[in-house]
């Protein structure tokens, strides 16, 4: 959900006045958890972008470069960027409804494509592409930076760069005082309910061609990237406090500088930057940055941004997703019925934060086969469907929330079941044996217009 005033913490102080760390924790307490009634909603979707009658074969940057080129004249409403990968990403504004919202990214979603099938290639939704290896389209400082921090942790960061795609549900952080409506119930929800959506809407069973083992690749992916850069702090009764700290801690990816490569150092923390001013004091600058470069499951940046959910099939597939959060998160009787079908889940995470749990790891792994998964997917979309109406939802969008429960979570499926029987089935071009897992990686995103623009707390970029 992209949303500069949001963004807006970033100019309060000269961008070279270096920090301390009480004034760290006091900004990013400030900025992160915007509280009130919950009023807006959005939607980032992710799409890889394929040869339209060959999938399997890579499309080359020039093609990439000239499609992107056309879609520069196409005016939406969502901002469009694209991913290290040659990945799509449409961000919707802040929309005042549900059906707000779906109505203005589906028409930029069919502008969008109307402009790719002109040049034969399409948007497809998995969330991870089963053919192709992790290539670089996007070469800037920024992404330079990124894949080598990442890279000391494995191969697990390219592919996430390159080869992912998901869809990221935006939500309000909720009011400041309690009840199911509430900044830190919202919170919790979101860390609890994460593995239920994550094991309903698998989509990226397949690596390198092969079956990996997981239906959810791109989450097991994200496991092991590991907790610095994309976990979760611990939760608790005050996310400000548990966000800030985590902040705090989280390894430094990049040190900024104005020309040359930017320093990729090792083992330095923002708490350590702040104390040691080495290599440079960091400013409020380098702070906004900071935040741009952590990828937790559910990010705060004043609403709160879900970002476990695999990219879903066909042209409208990500409105499931969307409506089925939205619903559980913003309609009090359906957040009420999700708070009390996921809480007996809990204990499975053994304390531990998302997603680098055993909770988190069942629903990237076995989807909704597991049992305590399977029956709070069958609660929480039966109380979405309930809710829908009462947020105005048309009957197209309770119709498609109604086929995905049947097709799938009421019969323990998710959409990684329909590739995987496919495959099976020999329908599937490309030629898939049995395999182990391999690891992979994480991506970002860059405008499709760059120039003279820096990126934003969403990562996203404003005019400078």
């Amino acid at each position: 959900m992209s949303d500069a005033r949001d963004v807006g913490a970033g100019g309060c102080s000269p961008p070279f006045t270096a920090l301390t760390e009480p004034e760290v924790e006091a900004l990013v307490r400030g900025i992160c958890f915007k509280t009130g009634p919950p009023r807006t909603v959005g939607v980032e979707v992710e799409w890889l972008v394929h040869e339209a009658h060959t999938p399997w074969l890579p499309v080359t940057r020039e093609r990439l470069e000239a499609a992107y080129a056309a879609l520069r004249c196409v005016p939406l409403a969502s901002a469009l960027t694209v991913e290290p990968g040659g990945q799509l990403e449409l961000s919707s504004p802040p929309a005042g409804s549900l059906m707000e919202c779906l109505s203005v990214v589906r028409a930029d979603l069919a502008a969008v494509r109307a402009v790719l099938a002109g040049q034969d290639l399409c948007l497809v939704g998995l969330g991870h592409d089963p053919w192709h290896t992790p290539r670089r389209f996007l070469r800037e400082r920024r992404y330079d930076a990124l894949e080598a921090c990442l890279d000391r942790g494995g191969p697990a960061g390219r592919h996430m760069m390159c080869t992912s795609a998901s869809v990221q549900v935006c939500l309000d952080a909720g009011h400041e005082e309690p009840g199911p409506l509430g900044h830190v119930r919202r919170w919790w929800l979101a860390h609890q309910l994460g593995p239920v959506l994550v094991a309903a809407f698998a989509n990226s069973p397949l690596l390198g061609h092969r079956p990996t083992g997981w239906l959810s690749t791109r989450q097991l992916l994200w496991a092991q990237i590991g907790p610095g850069r994309a976990g979760a702090p611990p939760l608790g009764d005050d996310p400000r406090a548990a966000w800030a700290r985590h902040v705090l801690d989280a390894p430094v990816m990049c040190v900024r500088r104005d020309d040359g490569p930017w320093e990729v150092p090792e083992a330095l923390h923002f708490r350590h930057w702040v104390r040691s001013g080495l290599p440079r004091p960091p400013t409020r600058e380098d702070l906004d940055y900071h935040l741009t470069t952590l990828f937790p499951p559910v990010r705060p940046r004043g609403h709160l941004e879900l970002r476990m959910i695999d990219a879903q099939p066909g042209d409208d597939g990500w409105m499931v997703p969307l409506a089925v959060t939205t619903a559980l998160f913003d309609d009090p009787q359906a957040a009420e019925t999700a708070y009390r079908a996921v809480a007996p889940l809990t204990e499975r995470s053994l304390g531990l934060p998302a997603p680098h749990n055993p909770l988190w790891t069942a629903a990237a792994r076995s989807g909704l086969a597991d049992p305590g998964l399977r029956e709070a997917a069958v609660t929480c979309f039966a109380a979405a469907l309930r809710a829908l109406p009462r947020l105005g939802a048309d009957t197209e969008v309770t119709d498609a929330v109604a086929g995905f429960q049947d097709r799938y979570v009421r019969r323990g499926r998710s959409p990684a079941h329909d590739l995987l029987d496919r495959i099976h089935g020999g329908t599937e071009p490309a030629r898939i044996t049995p395999g182990p897992a391999r690891p992979g990686g994480r991506r970002l995103r860059t405008p499709l217009t760059s120039a003279g623009r820096t990126p934003t707390v969403h990562g996203k970029d404003e005019t400078a």
